[in-house]
């Protein structure tokens, strides 16, 4: 039996094993279970409205598409199966997803897309706010149909928590009215402030047609979710978010990023009053303000190791994937072993760091915090900002 399958059968084993509860209120209480993704099956995207992959360097031009090169695979896969063993020795209950035939043609009545993607990235489709569960609209046709690979276990936990809630936000129709189909032939040649006043109004590749959102644009600060508006996330996302959640603060927010995608590279909260903050994408100076009455100290994450040029292969991610780590709690965080610089700064604020090696896994969709979804922390709901400023 190879270490893959010997991995899929402990991880279900522990579902079937262990009562299960869903519990998860902010980003660094202690981790209890966790669900980790798996890249055997991403796809290079076909083309669509809110895609188009270009590296004929690697073989896969733009309007090209197709399974991601075995080695890649094998490589990301075995840094994955490397993380679910190193969690489950720290005794939290690791899951993973079913594997899937991404490679296969999908469509609703109003489109047809000729491929999906993978579910290396869980954390995109899925998030846990307190005792619920919930599955994200997603923005991109080839990633419509991701959250059926998370199904038997979503079906797991539900039939075995009697608390757990289970909800998934308005399937989106992703019309040509839901794009600018400008966007990718304008936007670039725009000057970096057009382009910071852009992603301000939110401006971006989606129009205001339906609520969108990517469950990686929420970060959880207890009573307080913060919602960054991006290439994946528009207003009407935001404003879904926060009428489904009445009973906390949730605020939108941008950050002069010109291509903004995803929180978890931007804005990190560390512990109670530390957060960690991505320096070249300027934050809302009320937002700053808000944190500091509140008496929130906001660390500048250290530089990343690496440049756009230094990627692996066929990433379509950041090098501030440095800052994208995962909290085992208060005091324990797993950053990428290759980041020497962000592990001494977060050993120099008291932190107990665990070296991961993981920038194999990035061309899959990103890193520790992306890769997996946090089902169960210890600890109830806390209003960590009970100061109000500005709009915040």
């Amino acid at each position: 039996m190879n270490e893959g399958n010997s991995m899929q059968q402990k991880t279900r084993a522990l579902c079937d094993g262990p009562a299960v509860r869903v519990n998860s209120w902010n980003e660094w209480s202690s981790l209890r279970r966790i669900m980790v993704g798996r890249a055997r099956g991403t796809m290079v995207q076909a083309p669509e409205p809110a895609v188009a992959r270009d590296w004929p360097e690697h073989g896969f031009p733009r309007g090209t598409y197709g399974p991601m090169p075995e080695d890649l695979v094998a490589a990301a896969d075995e840094q994955l199966n490397a993380l679910a063993r190193l969690l489950m020795d720290r005794d939290v209950l690791v899951d993973r997803p079913a594997e899937f035939d991404f490679s296969q043609r999908v469509s609703t009545p109003d489109w047809v897309q000729e491929s999906m993607f993978g579910c290396m990235p869980p954390r995109d489709v899925l998030i846990v706010i307190g005792k619920e569960l919930l599955e994200a609209t997603m923005s991109q046709r080839s990633r419509w149909f991701e959250y059926l690979c998370y199904r038997p276990l979503l079906s797991q936990y539900y039939e075995r928590d009697e608390e757990m809630k289970w909800e998934a936000a308005p399937k989106p129709r992703l019309t040509a009215d839901s794009y600018d189909e400008y966007f990718y032939s304008e936007y670039p040649g725009l000057s970096d402030e057009q382009k910071v006043q852009r992603v301000r109004a939110n401006r971006l590749l989606l129009r205001d047609a339906e609520p969108l959102f990517d469950a990686a644009d929420i970060v959880r600060f207890g009573k307080d979710l913060f919602v960054q508006l991006s290439m994946v996330t528009n207003r009407l996302g935001f404003r879904w978010i926060k009428d489904h959640f009445p009973d906390h603060r949730v605020h939108a927010v941008t950050f002069d990023n010109h291509y903004p995608q995803h929180i978890d590279a931007t804005l990190v909260p560390l512990r109670p009053g530390l957060v960690l903050h991505c320096g070249e994408r300027t934050a809302n100076p009320d937002m700053v303000e808000f944190f500091r009455l509140n008496d929130w100290e906001i660390v500048t994450a250290a530089k990343p190791a690496g440049t756009y040029d230094t990627l692996p292969k066929l990433c379509f991610c950041s090098p501030w994937l440095s800052m994208n780590l995962l909290s085992l709690d208060e005091k324990t965080v797993f950053v990428e072993a290759g980041e020497v610089a962000q592990q001494e700064q977060l050993d120099r604020l008291g932190f107990d760091v665990i070296p991961v090696p993981f920038w194999d896994v990035a061309p899959f969709g990103g890193a520790l915090h992306c890769a997996t979804v946090d089902i169960e922390r210890d600890g109830e709901l806390q209003d960590y900002f009970p100061h109000r400023y500005g709009g915040f």
